[in-house]
């Protein structure tokens, strides 16, 4: 056996070569640092321990590194650190932790993994979670590209991996469910939806067993690794498949046209609150990863209401940050990235917010991301709200006024019309300072949190209390309207209201200015069962039932047709901002009476005309309980007759129509039915 050298400090992580892997690891404080090597996930004793010594030239300054001549791919391996207990003082070392790599690229779980062992004082190893060496250059791409869409031709849908397939009904074979190949099965049904791009709920490496007890963690909103993908959404428990199957959904996707956004957590990690187990960096240098009260360094600051949260402007978590997202463009392949909670990345190395973060600054300016999609969630869970106002050109936000403002509307509430005429057009009220395009807005009226959009025409009130956290947790303003009746219902009257109203939202989010994004089942009427935080059930509550595509046709149709509509309309990227695009394109509001446009606090009624791509349009929207009759006229001299696309109100296939078979409407007016909307279209007569 050849004697291990000193290795070099770049790059960071375990790097394979023809003769060995070098391995580098940063960790400014601690006395000692060990190598581990395990033959197997579950050992309970390391086969070789590399001690790295300093003195062998084994460190570089704040980082450690060695190269091990005959180590290969697939090689299991950790780390162990010596240093003081001294939380006080912000250190906690634990000499018996086995500690993952930062920059580990796969991990392997121990069928006994165990959270409370890490979590506790004494020796994890049997039931730790470890790194693997895997080596990248192996796999074919064959050429793959990304479909590079831009943004003004996108409709995003947010997807879980796992439950998108998990489900008995998805007709997959078993060992395919829930999993990353169980999704290359359905992207026909995504294509046939006609969604361009998949939002992926957290594919980073989770701890599952960070949830109440006899549940688990499905949403995965609690990262131990920023470069594994998570291996329980591979079909196979080798970890270095784990990589191959991810890689071979992103290529299956890309080849349909479908691009690939990560919802990524770069804001807090599993290791939570001082009570929490030592997986990697709070056993590396919990001073410089973590924000720590500054009276008291045993206590985490919390803004991400999770137990702690990543001092992202610090020098090397900064730098891991931009590693990790260079990694998942360059070496997985993927197209963007929606940042959760993305407010705590504007907070300096002290907590405070501050107007030019050094690490946005990095994600803005970095030329390997300057292709990719960023969203911002463009808020905190400490009260730093920056919709609107998030830093930088490159970002795209979440617009929560819009999920909000259209929900209050549509509900019923009073003072939401003029609301409603701003989220149409893009929020100008909220983005028009900026000289933004319309794309600045990701419109959504329902997300993973909350309600599914069934949910929120059923229920009034969240129900939780299968959480066991005595239906205390989750949204209590959701802005609901169960339409009569609490929960399930055979009232037929009830259900035709409810699917209306689905409908509405559809309506709404799919033809407004800016970046529409629609939840994973709505569009067959998934449930939860009134549950708006089901972040704990991996189970047939949280699951796409796939008979619901039957069950519900009629409203897959509608969506269906919405979105193709949407995305066959001729649009050009022009990259106007929204204040030129609402010059080019002049808005006349109406009311029931044509050019009276109703704001009043109690109206419920909107209406709007405008000219564009050859056609002209008229929506109605009518949010009172009784019938409205809505005023029409020739949108030109030489235009045709006014022609019915949309009408909420009619049962499949008259609530949407083909624009060449759409009937004419032969009144100079239009009576909207309560709860409802239409959407006229005429097309301007060649001369």
């Amino acid at each position: 056996m050849k004697d291990i050298t000193q290795g070099q400090a770049y790059p960071l992580g375990a790097t394979v070569h023809r003769d060995g892997v070098n391995f580098s690891v940063f960790s400014k404080r601690c006395a000692a640092l060990e190598l581990l090597f395990f033959d197997g996930p579950e050992d309970a004793r390391p086969a070789r321990v590399i001690e790295l010594d300093p003195a062998r030239g084994h460190r570089t300054f704040s980082y450690w590194h060695a190269f091990v001549p005959g180590a290969k791919k697939g090689q299991i391996y950790g780390y162990r650190a010596y240093g003081p207990h001294d939380p006080e003082r912000g250190k906690r070392y634990d000499s018996g932790k086995v500690l993952l790599d930062p920059y580990g690229r796969s991990v392997a779980v121990p069928r006994g993994y165990d959270r409370e062992a890490a979590s506790r004082p004494g020796d994890n190893a049997a039931t730790a979670m470890k790194s693997v060496v895997v080596d990248l250059t192996a796999y074919d791409w064959e050429g793959d590209t990304s479909p590079n869409r831009p943004f003004a031709r996108t409709v995003v849908y947010e997807m879980h991996v796992g439950g998108f397939t998990r489900h008995p009904s998805s007709g997959l074979p078993t060992r395919k469910r829930g999993t990353y190949l169980g999704l290359i099965e359905k992207i026909p049904y995504l294509l046939e939806l006609g969604v361009t791009a998949v939002e992926l709920l957290p594919v980073f490496q989770f701890d599952p067993q960070e949830a109440p007890p006899g549940l688990s963690n499905y949403w995965g909103y609690n990262p131990v690794s920023f470069f594994a993908p998570h291996s329980g959404y591979s079909s196979s428990r080798n970890p270095v498949r784990v990589l191959d199957e991810f890689r071979d959904m992103v290529k299956a996707l890309h080849r349909a046209g479908i691009e690939v956004i990560l919802d990524v957590v770069y804001n807090h990690t599993a290791e939570g609150d001082e009570s929490g187990p030592t997986f990697c960096f709070r056993g590396l240098d919990n001073i410089d990863y973590y924000f720590l009260d500054a009276d008291d360094k045993a206590r985490y600051v919390d803004y991400a209401g999770t137990g702690n949260a990543l001092n992202a402007n610090h020098a090397i978590v900064r730098r891991l940050i931009l590693d990790s997202l260079r990694y998942w463009v360059e070496e997985m392949h993927v197209d963007g990235f929606r940042f959760d909670l993305a407010s705590i990345l504007s907070r300096d190395i002290e907590g405070r917010p501050v107007a030019n973060p050094p690490v946005l600054w990095d994600i803005e300016t970095d030329p390997v991301l300057s292709g990719t999609k960023l969203i911002a969630e463009a808020w905190d869970a400490a009260g730093l709200y920056q919709v609107g106002s998030f830093f930088g050109d490159h970002w795209k936000e979440w617009n929560g006024r819009f999920r909000d403002d259209v929900r209050s509307f549509l509900r019923g509430d009073e003072g939401y019309v003029k609301e409603l005429a701003a989220r149409f057009l893009a929020s100008p009220d909220i983005y028009g300072h900026r000289e933004r395009e319309p794309e600045q807005s990701i419109n959504f009226v329902t997300c993973h949190d909350g309600f599914t959009l069934n949910d929120l025409v059923s229920y009034n009130k969240k129900h939780n209390a299968a959480n066991q956290e005595q239906n205390r947790d989750g949204r209590d303003d959701n802005r609901s309207w169960n339409c009569g009746v609490e929960g399930e219902t055979d009232d037929p009257s009830v259900e035709r209201l409810r699917a209306r109203q689905i409908k509405n939202f559809f309506s709404i989010n799919l033809l407004a200015l800016g970046v529409p994004m629609i939840s994973m089942g709505d569009e067959v009427r998934r449930t939860q069962r009134g549950n708006n935080n089901p972040y704990c059930h991996d189970s047939e509550l949280t699951w796409f039932d796939w008979s619901f595509v039957d069950e519900h046709r009629d409203l897959h149709r509608f969506v269906k047709k919405l979105v193709h509509f949407r995305s066959n309309l001729p649009l050009q990227d022009h990259g106007f901002s929204l204040t030129e695009v609402l010059r080019l394109t002049p808005v006349q509001w109406h009311g029931v009476k044509l050019n009276e446009p109703d704001f009043a606090h109690h109206s419920h009624s909107l209406a709007l005309t405008f000219k564009g791509l050859g056609h002209w349009w008229h929506l109605m929207v009518n949010a009172y309980t009784e019938p409205l009759q809505f005023e029409l006229a020739l949108p030109a001299k030489k235009a045709t007759r006014w022609r019915q696309l949309i009408d909420t109100y009619k049962e499949s296939p008259e609530d949407f129509h083909d624009l060449p078979d759409a009937p004419f409407v032969e009144e100079p007016h239009y009576l909207v039915p309560p709860h409802s909307l239409a959407l006229l279209v005429a097309q301007h007569k060649r001369d």
